[in-house]
């Protein structure tokens, strides 16, 4: 028994898919890669002594388990910065 469907020609139907795919990946290959530009001011601040013993401390710390955080006003701050 021979049963023919309605795709006799036997073209893949995923193939138009599978072009519009490398089509997209194409273009995000020609795309300029992401770039990361720190501004003036911020490098001043990692360039400052007071900031680096400021960061020295903490990152100190943390290694040591000493580092404790109030959630209270980690959340007072967030809800302060976004009612502005």
């Amino acid at each position: 028994m021979k049963i023919n469907g309605t795709n006799q020609t036997n073209v893949n139907p995923y193939h138009k898919q599978a072009q519009a795919n490398q089509k997209i990946t194409e273009q995000i290959k020609k795309q300029k890669p992401d770039q990361l530009e720190i501004s003036d001011q911020a490098l001043k601040l990692q360039q400052s002594s007071t900031r680096k013993a400021y960061v020295n401390e903490i990152k100190q710390q943390i290694d040591n388990g000493q580092y404790v955080t109030n959630s209270q006003e980690t959340a007072k701050k967030i809800l302060n910065f976004w009612k502005v």
